[in-house]
């Protein structure tokens, strides 16, 4: 294979380009590079991004905003219907893309495809309690001959700022609500997923040219933080719908402190909680919180990261925790048999959870499976599940990491003595995204849901995994009070408030004169 075929893989249409316009520009070079975290030497996506090309999409996409949002709803949501078909006929390319940039095993990669043309049907839904129908409009009747009546407008260009742990399904829940109320889009996907970016673009500009859309509706610029920070404090955006770290986030936030009537998105990440009671189906538990802790190879923002487990079940708990996680198969994400997790994204990010581990150690806690690195013939990112008991979570403490997010397969485990106890542990911590109790009481579960500072908290189920029906985010460090999933049309266009009058009766109010033959 010649260096020029190995610069892109055989899902994308086109070589390394970002979409501008309607014109798909080439990217050539080699200073942004992404590679199979499985095989590391397998170059999957190669290109050298420029920071000018920020300006030509912006612009691109407030020269299409007019015209796009001057279409009738119906004929946008024909083009989100045909992009809906693109992606269920292509689901297994999507699949493939997923599986070899970012490590993500078959069948998890197969579920993140499958969710994209969920999603567009998900938004469409004009069922009473859908997104769609809280922007809809309405009117009511204020006298006998004025009305006032509520429409949602576009905000106008919105910058979809992508990750990498779910590099399609996360910005296509940015994107498809955008596009559906008329707004248009510059994606910058993750640094370390610029093929799965590029790949959602090809799709989305396929779909839009099947219409007669306007160049421009969607655009494509790849690069690392300096193309993100370009974009996120661009002049002309009236929009940013991030999700990544909370680091990134808060950059985003103090490069738009001059910029308070943009839109600005944030779904960050996690130190998710989850608690059991003595009183809980404790397969369920430790089967939910195993799944929770290591699925995605801990790379999902509703992760478990902590466990805490009452001290009347602590002693087959714990042993049960470790013992199963033990047991998950790590392995190539292609494999034909089973494998739960493959590898993480990067060695540094492998680093990063190891040397997490050895500071709750250092700190006092113990390590009950030790995470370590697993070698391979292909040289990749691989490393087992871990589990470190600590004394408990203190708000404020960093000795348990209660607000560093460890992204990646390990889970620390404290044990409580009353269910008061393991609420104020649970919401040690200034992030607040998902949370889950195990229990059969449903007061006390309906206690710990009315309790929890988080935005998305379950029962007898686990933290990681999310319905596209109901509302996603959550607050603190986890996000700034603009959920995604069902609620993401909600900030994807604004309210305006008309008062209409069909009378001729102004009334003249009392220190006004007026006399009708100054108009006559």
């Amino acid at each position: 294979m010649d260096a020029a075929a190995r610069t892109h893989h055989r899902s994308l249409s086109h070589p390394p380009a970002n979409l501008i316009g309607g014109r798909w520009v080439p990217i050539e070079g080699d200073s942004l590079v992404s590679t199979n975290p499985a095989r590391p030497d397998e170059i999957v996506w190669s290109g050298s991004p420029d920071v000018r090309a920020v300006h030509e999409a912006v612009a691109a996409a407030r020269a299409a905003f007019a015209q796009w949002s001057d279409w009738p709803r119906e004929r946008r949501f024909d083009a989100l219907g045909r992009y809906r078909d693109l992606c269920a006929d292509r689901v297994d390319d999507i699949a493939a893309l997923i599986c070899d940039e970012i490590g993500k095993v078959l069948w998890d990669a197969r579920a993140e495809a499958g969710a994209l043309a969920a999603k567009v049907s998900i938004t469409l839904d004009d069922a009473l309690n859908s997104g769609l129908a809280r922007v809809a409009g309405f009117e009511v009747a204020i006298s006998d001959s004025r009305v006032g009546r509520a429409s949602f407008r576009p905000h106008g260009v919105m910058a979809v700022i992508g990750p990498f742990n779910f590099p399609a399904h996360l910005p296509n829940g940015h994107i498809v609500p955008a596009l559906a109320m008329g707004n248009t889009v510059v994606l910058k996907p993750s640094d370390k997923a610029p093929a799965v970016g590029q790949l959602l673009a090809e799709l989305l500009d396929e779909a839009l040219c099947s219409v007669g859309a306007p160049d421009g509706v969607v655009n494509l610029v790849q690069g690392g933080g300096d193309i993100a920070s370009a974009l996120t404090s661009h002049a002309d955006l009236d929009g940013i719908l991030f999700t990544g770290s909370w680091s990134v986030g808060r950059r985003i936030l103090e490069a738009n402190l001059d910029h308070p009537g943009r839109i600005v998105a944030l779904e960050m990440g996690g130190n998710n909680p989850a608690v059991i009671l003595p009183d809980a189906d404790l397969r369920q538990a430790v089967i939910e919180c195993v799944r929770s802790a290591f699925i995605t190879t801990g790379q999902r923002c509703t992760c478990t990261r902590r466990v805490i487990v009452h001290e009347a079940v602590a002693d087959r708990v714990i042993p049960a925790l470790c013992k199963a996680a033990s047991n998950l198969i790590v392995g190539d994400p292609r494999a034909d048999h089973p494998v739960f997790m493959g590898p993480i994204i990067t060695r540094e990010a492998r680093q990063a959870v190891l040397g997490a581990q050895t500071w709750f150690a250092k700190k006092g806690g113990g390590v009950l499976l030790e995470s370590t690195a697993i070698d391979t013939p292909g040289g990749g990112w691989y490393l087992s599940p871990g589990v470190v008991r600590v004394d408990r979570f203190r708000k404020g403490s960093d000795d348990a990491g209660c607000d560093n997010e460890v992204f990646g397969p390990i889970v620390r485990v404290s044990v409580t003595e009353s269910a008061d106890d393991a609420i104020e542990q649970a919401n040690a911590t200034r992030f607040g995204l998902a949370a889950s109790i195990f229990t059969r009481d449903k007061s006390e579960a309906d206690r710990f849901v009315r309790l929890s500072r988080a935005g998305c908290v379950n029962v007898n189920t686990g933290t990681a995994g999310a319905s596209s029906r109901l509302p996603f985010g959550g607050l603190g460090l986890s996000g700034n009070h603009r959920p995604a999933g069902a609620f993401s049309l909600d900030y994807c266009a604004y309210p305006v408030a008309s008062m209409i009058e069909s009378g001729d009766a102004a009334t003249i109010p009392r220190g006004m004169r007026f006399e009708d033959s100054w108009v006559s």
